[in-house]
């Protein structure tokens, strides 16, 4: 029989393994509206955040939303430069914003890694004339004393680039305030539940729109025509949670570190 630590690394695994890969490179976008190319990993496409966004912004009868997403089994940034696929997907065009989104990325090689590929991919990114954007996540859910210095990694590189933050890091730590009942991770402890995927879809629709979330629907029709539902004292909770962070201006942070100087053959796990 496998010990408690290899059941649960072939649990996770598989978790990832079943869900909807976005691997290949995603046709252009068309037609009038904001699109949004995520690139990412498993924190992207298990659940399917952009599908979950996509619902929101038109439940809310927003400008239509299309996503289109590059997302691979731990991926980083440094990862999905040097395979291409990302590179080929933004240079398509037709892109209003381009998701960049890693590990936690609280270790300082980690940190300075995602600021070095961050600003990498502005580059491609602003010449297709998108705007970049970082998706912050969360640590492990063993890795508590993470969350400051994760979630200021990603502060950085949004400011390194000029880009868009969308909070997500700092949106689960006040859910977890407000209701440590809710279960934002799933089993593994590190990838989100559809509660944390939710959450996380809640605060790029607030950051993107500016628009209050109260009163968002707990219950969407996915693009795949699956249907999504929460409870709604579950969703109303996630939407007080999300509105947080995204109602109040970015901090000042200290200066960004020389990201170039650092070497690491291998990608940031945390």
């Amino acid at each position: 029989m496998p010990s408690g630590r290899a059941f649960l690394a072939a649990s996770a695994l598989a978790l990832t393994a079943c869900l909807p890969q976005r691997a290949v490179v995603p046709r252009a976008p068309t037609g009038p509206g904001m699109h949004i190319l995520f690139i990412g990993n498993s924190l992207t496409y298990v659940n399917d955040v952009p599908a979950i966004l996509e619902a929101l912004a038109d439940s809310a009868h927003e400008l239509l939303l299309e996503t289109r997403t590059v997302a691979k089994p731990d991926y980083s940034l440094e990862d999905h430069w040097n395979d291409g696929d990302a590179r080929a997907a933004i240079s398509k065009g037709g892109w209003s914003i381009v998701v960049l989104q890693q590990g936690p990325s609280s270790r300082e090689e980690s940190r300075a890694l995602l600021v070095q590929y961050a600003k990498a991919f502005a580059d491609p990114i602003r010449k297709v004339g998108a705007r970049p954007a970082l998706y912050q996540v969360w640590p492990a859910s063993d890795r508590p004393i993470d969350f400051p210095r994760a979630n200021e990694s990603y502060r950085l590189a949004a400011e390194a680039v000029q880009g868009t933050l969308f909070p997500v890091g700092e949106a689960w730590l006040a859910a977890q305030a407000l209701d440590r009942s809710i279960p934002l991770y799933a089993f593994d402890g590190l990838h989100p539940s559809v509660e944390g995927s939710y959450l996380a879809a809640l605060v790029m629709y607030a950051t993107l729109y500016d628009r209050s979330l109260e009163g968002l629907p707990a219950r969407l029709r996915l693009r795949d025509g699956e249907l999504f539902t929460l409870a709604e004292s579950v969703a109303k909770v996630l939407q007080a949670a999300a509105a947080q962070p995204t109602a109040r201006p970015p901090r000042v942070q200290r200066s960004v570190p020389n990201a170039g100087a650092v070497q690491k053959p291998g990608a940031p796990r945390a």
